[in-house]
């Protein structure tokens, strides 16, 4: 499912104060493919995600998902936006402490009306054999692959990750991007990850850098390198 920003703006503050935090943003991101929003700090790109994930909304602009808008979406219709289309992946992975990794993931299996099979993502995960362990009882990367599986068991159509190895270390974020790559290529999401890391962006298929709320570059990757030999 192709996904397009068509003249994204974002304000936030009211009068002199007023803050134009996204500037006109216009692009495409094509059905199955790896994108990295990249920028510094204060760039506009985790806000640039939170609208594309229906958390917050454009000012000036629309995010169209296939056949839909979202500046025309009720929050009735959001909601459901959100459940039937989008998984989210965070830096901090915010499991329920007193399930086990399988039933975290299980959680969100109940709303979608094609759920992945349990067992199956587990395995993909590299998870089967933690699945009954408590997230105090998992490492840093496991909480992280559980929390993938989180978003993932819905089968979403576009999965957004925001910073999804800030909190890991240099080993561990090698095995997390493998592992992304293994999810867009055996289930054909179309996947967005915000970072800083600048080494990043050359395991995806299209780059959008962004500065002071403008894409100041777009482009396709001529050659893609497998995350396992990225090194920064």
């Amino acid at each position: 499912m192709k996904l397009r920003m068509n003249n994204v703006h974002k304000y936030y503050g009211e009068g002199e104060s007023r803050v134009e935090v996204l500037q006109g943003i216009n692009c495409e991101v094509n059905e199955g493919e790896i994108c990295v929003l990249l920028g510094p700090s204060g760039s506009g790109k985790s806000t640039l995600l939170n609208i594309i994930g229906g958390i917050e909304s454009a000012d000036e602009g629309c995010i169209d998902i296939g056949d839909a808008c979202t500046s025309n979406m009720t929050e009735k219709q959001l909601t459901l936006y959100r459940r039937n289309h989008l998984g989210f992946v965070f830096q901090f992975y915010n499991l329920i402490p007193n399930l086990t990794a399988k039933e975290n993931i299980e959680v969100c299996a109940y709303l979608s009306k094609e759920p992945l099979e349990i067992n199956e993502l587990l395995r993909t995960l590299g998870l089967y054999e933690h699945k009954d362990k408590l997230p105090s009882q998992l490492s840093g990367g496991q909480q992280q692959r559980c929390a993938i599986g989180r978003a993932l068991v819905k089968n979403p159509s576009i999965l957004l990750c925001d910073e999804p190895t800030g909190a890991l270390d240099y080993h561990t974020s090698k095995e997390i991007l493998a592992l992304i790559e293994i999810i867009n290529q055996k289930y054909n999401n179309t996947i967005i990850i915000v970072t800083h890391n600048d080494a990043i962006k050359n395991m995806a298929k299209r780059v959008l850098k962004l500065h002071d709320g403008q894409i100041v570059k777009n482009y396709v990757n001529d050659t893609v390198i497998s995350a396992k030999d990225l090194e920064w």
